[in-house]
């Protein structure tokens, strides 16, 4: 392996010269890791009651920090302002050093090194325009020249608009030098293995990473990575490249950071010994095994599976550099992820879209006697345009469509093609969303050429289309039009091929708190007939090497009820395959105290219940200590925070809960409520409780099904 320190003088960002040994010990000034600022004090607002942990409200994510605290003058936006002063301390190093990120401007948002309460240092953070990040990075003053003396650090907010804020973290005194940061390191490397490892510290500085072959760039992107021990491994598929010399390219690293000499290549990825068994990972709901996943894209079937491609990063826990990922399942349950299918290309990132099978060679992409699987996608360029990439063999490889773009940038954002084929026109349709709240519909003859229809608006919605054609009532001579956004609220109506005309609506399809940017599957066979959704499942988890999922598949029904036409969800039925035991409770009173689950417990649930309310003024469920909880005054059901009305049928209540590592599925009377909910289940609580308070309810019927891992 060669390694080479390649940089122009202009474009090397030298922050201080290399370390000197025999050093003394770092001297902690602070890292904020306290639930207080300790014996530093504050005035003004800017800085709240105590450090931050992590990003604030509707600002842009904060990384580069150490640990779980930092001070971030974000704190009710740009408009508080204050400053936050360090105690006394004795200056007893070379240099002091500290993470600094947010507002550029050396007397407003910075911070001062006082003695004798005048300035001598200043550092301000990197942003004075729009655009910019909230990334901290190392900074340093020589301090040599005041050995001895006593100083305060004071951090100011005194700036109102944008960037008007200062984020700090770590400060230390040390006799270590900040190391130089060098620009375009590479390395070259032979391929040999199927996977590259690449060490990521969730929280550190981005980097621009390339992977050339022959001075290609084949692979770009930002990772965070980490310059000693990593919190996990990202990985890199090298199949295409096997045998190849390879350089990889890292825009701006540390002269001491071990982060390229740490990549290695393996044909397994690191940690596969413990896959799908980490401490978070669900276990019935799909997870991308390495990386950050969002929106559902591409749900299409197929030959007997179902896909699911999902926006991906492979290279980081938060959300960036967009690619599909790509998994597919016989039966929605057990899922194999296979690997990436689109990459970003000249156009731009991967963002949203659709899949279709192009029975009729509409495209005429298909080269043998597989029917071509078609992915049309947002191309998140500057500016915004949709593409095409196919595949002749069953969705194991893909290609773009060389003519790509097919419809060029409209306005805005416009974004997320949902794409379905219109039998009775013989034609393409395609939702996509413009901007605001609103979307336009397109049709085709062959996926290419796209003419534009008619617009519709969905008031407080956006992006993420969703648009299909549904039975009432399961009367397939009878059915209705559903067009919905990301959040799920939907209109219902009638589409006559060019456009569609709402007849009620907008209404809510879920009351849950993980629940966006759904879709649901194309070209599942009329003799299943079923119109199955696929949410993202917005729900973080800390600590992994992974973030995010998918939320449970389940089937839509349009049914009459007394409000009009509405739309039902309720799980899949493939999923009862993962009920290992099951425990039926007997019919019988609920009464105050009592807790006829006392000695059931478990980890992964499934339970049904039909309560009589009775004259009880609340009932509800412990479900591993997790509260889900029916108010008979209120009429409405509750969890975490989240309520939804839920009125008794004759008296009774239906329910069906369904709980996961990091999270509980909700519906009631089936699939009337859809209340899909992340909460991170508590490790060490596997009990199960029922209850009545204020009055005597009766259980009817309660199954209490104990689930296997869809990992096994």
């Amino acid at each position: 392996m060669k390694f080479t320190f390649a940089f122009v003088a202009s474009a090397l960002v030298l922050l201080a010269s290399t370390t000197a040994p025999a050093q003394r010990s770092d001297l902690l000034i602070a890292d904020f890791e306290g639930q207080d600022y300790g014996a530093w004090k504050t005035t003004g607002d800017a800085f709240g009651p105590s450090p931050a942990r992590g990003t604030l409200l509707a600002q842009m994510p904060v990384s580069g920090f150490q640990g779980q605290g930092l001070v971030n003058s974000y704190f009710k936006g740009d408009g508080t302002t204050g400053t936050l002063t360090s105690p006394p301390f004795q200056i007893e190093r070379q240099f002091i050093r500290f993470l600094i990120g947010g507002g550029k401007d050396a007397e407003k948002t910075c911070v001062n090194l006082l003695i004798d309460g005048k300035p001598v240092r200043n550092a301000t953070g990197p942003n004075d325009k729009p655009g910019g990040n909230e990334a901290l990075t190392p900074a340093a003053w020589d301090v040599t020249e005041f050995a001895g003396r006593t100083a305060v650090i004071q951090i100011v907010d005194q700036a109102q608009g944008g960037w008007g804020h200062i984020n700090v973290d770590h400060i230390v005194q040390t006799d270590r030098k900040l190391p130089a940061l060098l620009a375009n390191v590479t390395r070259e490397i032979t391929v040999a293995k199927r996977y590259l490892h690449l060490p990521v510290k969730t929280g550190a500085p981005k980097r621009q990473m390339t992977f050339s072959i022959g001075g290609k760039v084949e692979r770009e992107f930002e990772i965070e990575l980490a310059d000693a021990e990593p919190d996990w491994w990202a990985f890199m598929d090298l199949t295409p490249f096997q045998g190849k010399r390879a350089t990889l390219t890292v825009d701006k690293l540390l002269e001491d950071s071990a982060a390229l000499a740490s990549i290695d290549q393996s044909d397994q990825i690191k940690g596969a010994e413990n896959l799908y068994r980490e401490k978070l990972r669900p276990q019935f709901h799909f997870s991308s095994r390495r990386g950050w996943l969002n929106d559902p894209n591409g749900l299409v079937f197929y030959q007997g599976e179902y896909h699911l491609f999902y926006q991906h990063n492979p290279y980081g826990w938060g959300w960036g550099n967009m690619h599909w990922g790509h998994a597919v399942s016989p039966d929605l349950v057990h899922w194999k992820e296979l690997p990436i299918a689109l990459y970003p290309d000249q156009h731009g990132t991967m963002f949203s879209g659709s899949a279709v099978v192009d029975w009729g060679n509409t495209a005429r992409f298909q080269t043998g006697e597989e029917k071509a699987l078609v992915c049309i996608f947002t191309a998140a360029g500057k500016p915004f345009t949709q593409g095409l990439a196919f595949s002749n063999d069953r969705g194991r490889t893909w290609e773009k469509y060389a003519g790509n773009p097919v419809l060029p940038h409209l306005v805005g954002g416009n974004r997320d093609p949902k794409v379905i084929w219109y039998a009775p026109h013989k034609k393409w349709i395609m939702a996509l969303y413009l901007d605001k709240s609103d979307f336009a519909l397109f049709a085709s003859p062959d996926l290419k050429k796209w003419e534009r229809l008619s617009e519709v608006a969905i008031p407080g919605s956006s992006e993420c289309p969703e648009f299909f054609e549904i039975a009432v009532d399961g009367n397939s001579l009878n059915t209705r039009w559903v067009f919905y956004g990301g959040d799920g609220r939907y209109l219902v109506g009638k589409f006559d091929g060019k456009t569609f005309t709402p007849e009620s609506g907008p209404h809510t399809l879920h009351h849950g708190n993980c629940w966006y940017a759904s879709q649901t599957y194309t070209d599942i066979p009329p003799a299943d007939g079923r119109r199955i959704l696929i949410p993202w499942g917005q729900m973080a988890t800390p600590g992994m090497p992974f973030n995010q999922m998918m939320g449970l598949p389940v089937e839509l029904t349009l049914n009459t009820t007394a409000d009009g036409l509405r739309l039902s969800a309720n799980p899949v039925k493939e999923l009862a395959s993962l009920r290992a035991k099951t425990r039926t409770i007997q019919a019988q009173p609920l009464r105050p105290g009592e807790n006829p689950l006392a000695t059931v417990t478990g980890e992964l649930l499934d339970l049904t219940a039909e309560l009589v309310v009775g004259n009880a003024a609340e009932l509800g469920f412990k479900l591993r200590g997790v509260p889900v909880v029916f108010d008979a005054i209120q009429q409405e059901l509750s969890c975490r925070g989240k309520k939804a009305p839920l009125k008794p049928v004759d008296g009774r209540i239906r329910l069906r809960l369904l709980v996961d590592r990091t999270s509980i599925d909700i519906f009631g009377h089936d699939g009337r409520l859809y209340m899909p909910m992340g909460t991170i289940v508590p490790e060490d609580n596997r009990t199960l409780e029922i209850y009545a308070k204020g009055g005597d309810a009766r259980i009817n019927a309660l199954e209490i099904h104990e689930l296997k891992s869809a990992w096994e």
